[in-house]
């Protein structure tokens, strides 16, 4: 089977989505364009003036291979200035929203909200509250869903998995757990990942007792009747949700221990610390945080990343857009 990113090139290259980069200055992300636009498997939009970028990106740019723009040299500033007025209803002014929209990553998300382009990656040189808090005010949560939460592909060869929430939501009641669990199968589903959810904790089964224990089983149960259709099962230890060994010992019966491949994690500590284990000591490559939850899509980059990070996270934003515009009942 083909690697993940090597799967999604054929459908992306033909609906040839346009994502935005806010961070043109930096040397991953001009690295990873580069690549992009090459390979005309995106638009990339940078955010910046091409008499301060690369040469290669400058003829890139002559060949409309990739376009740059600027909150500085925009005609269309005015427009989006009252735009923003509107959507903030009332939290904002004009000269407030002309000053928000001087800042790359306001400035990105408001034209992927206004349909300028398809979809946005930051966090190279920003914090994640930089990248999510505009997407939170102007693109917000799609209708139905209370919350975003933050996911990441782990992938190694054949192996696919999804992990979260390892980025957005610190300590999720049981509610809020139920809702990543829920957005991150359709998350698996989305990279052609049939999920199996294990709602993690230090317990499996009932074999310790704490109020952060119970939490997970409620989750479990609130997905159960909200997703009747979804395989899922908690509380579970890892080993006993990943070995089928352990799994027969300490959940006999369980429909996904040993098999499972989404795994919920209790708290932002956990699944922060588990998937970069799982990066650094397992050689899986871990793409995110992607963004569950949102009207169109804004994703996040470790400030740790690489080139290859930006690349591959360009592409995982590239596919929610097209699954995006794809109708529902297709």
């Amino acid at each position: 089977m083909a690697d993940l990113f090597e799967r999604l090139k054929p459908e992306i290259k033909k609906g040839k989505p346009s994502i935005i980069f806010p961070e043109s200055a930096d040397e991953r992300i001009v690295e990873a364009v580069q690549t992009l636009a090459e390979e005309e498997l995106i638009v990339p939009i940078l955010i910046g003036k091409t008499e301060d970028t690369s040469d290669a990106l400058r003829k890139l740019a002559e060949e409309k291979k990739v376009i740059f723009t600027h909150p500085e040299t925009d005609e269309e500033m005015p427009a989006l200035i009252d735009a923003l007025v509107t959507r903030r209803k009332g939290k904002t002014d004009a000269a407030k929203a002309a000053e928000l929209l001087k800042d790359p990553c306001y400035y990105g998300t408001m034209l992927v909200y206004m349909g300028k382009a398809d979809g946005l990656v930051s966090g190279a040189a920003h914090s994640t509250a930089e990248t999510v808090r505009p997407a939170l005010q102007i693109i917000k949560a799609q209708p139905g869903k209370k919350r975003i939460s933050g996911s990441f592909l782990l992938v190694k060869g054949e192996k696919e998995f999804v992990f979260a929430d390892c980025g957005i939501n610190i300590s999720p009641d049981s509610e809020t757990l139920a809702e990543i669990a829920v957005e991150s199968a359709e998350t698996a589903k989305m990279f052609g990942i049939d999920p199996k959810i294990a709602m993690l904790s230090f317990s499996t089964k009932g074999s310790a007792k704490d109020p952060s224990i119970d939490k997970v089983t409620e989750a479990v149960k609130l997905v159960k009747e909200r997703e009747p259709e979804l395989l899922v099962d908690g509380e579970l230890q890892f080993d006993a949700a990943y070995v089928p060994e352990v799994a027969a010992k300490k959940a006999p019966g369980s429909p996904i221990a040993g098999k499972a491949n989404v795994f919920v994690f209790p708290n932002i500590d956990a699944g922060n610390i588990g998937y970069k284990m799982v990066q650094r000591l397992g050689g899986y490559v871990a793409i995110g945080p992607i963004l569950q939850g949102l009207n169109k899509p804004v994703n996040d980059l470790s400030r740790g990343c690489s080139a290859d990070d930006v690349y591959k996270l360009a592409l995982i934003t590239a596919k929610q857009a097209l699954s995006a515009a794809q109708p529902q009942n297709a």
